[in-house]
């Protein structure tokens, strides 16, 4: 039986930094009370992320990656992408539908869905078959509003400045 009464959709939008981070923010929150946390990472794979090196001394959290280390191209995504973000979505299915876990963390679904590499329809068909328990959470850009209707709270990340445009690469343990 899961601790939450009633579990939210929670959405993390915006063009600002710190989407993923939040969310991560409120698993460890949730791992601090005894909660389960599943977090499925559409677009993220074979890259060495600082949080998830962390994650790993949690015994109820588990992360899994669909996506290679090369960007998806948006202009004309690889058909590789399309599969890996197509059995992400698969999986979230089944993690959520499972009743193993209290919070459900869809990083970058948002993202897969405007590239156009999950169908709109079949995101909604997974918000509308959330279990009453599950807390579900998406992050990523750019989220549609037919998705961002379906929410119970929604957060827009909103770039004022980034050190990006002054040049300043990636950093190890700020970035990833």
């Amino acid at each position: 039986m899961s601790p939450l009464d009633r579990g939210q959709i929670q959405i993390y939008t915006g063009s600002g930094k710190g989407k993923t981070t939040a969310a991560l923010g409120l698993a460890l929150r949730a791992l601090g009370r005894g909660l389960s946390v599943y977090m499925i990472q559409f677009l993220k794979g074979d890259t060495e992320y600082g949080e998830l090196k962390a994650l790993e001394k949690f015994s109820d959290m588990t992360v899994e990656q669909f996506g290679r280390a090369d960007f998806v191209n948006l202009e004309s995504p690889d058909p590789i992408d399309i599969k890996l973000a197509g059995e992400a979505l698969a999986r979230a299915g089944e993690i959520i539908g499972s009743g193993k876990y209290d919070i459900v963390i869809l990083d970058e679904a948002c993202v897969a869905v405007g590239w156009g590499l999950i169908k709109i329809e079949d995101l909604e068909e997974l918000l509308k078959n959330k279990p009453p328990v599950v807390e579900l959470i998406l992050t990523g850009r750019s989220c549609p509003w037919e998705i961002i209707k379906k929410a119970d709270l929604v957060t827009e990340m909103k770039e004022i400045r980034h050190y990006y445009k002054k040049g300043v690469p990636a950093r190890i343990g700020i970035e990833y």
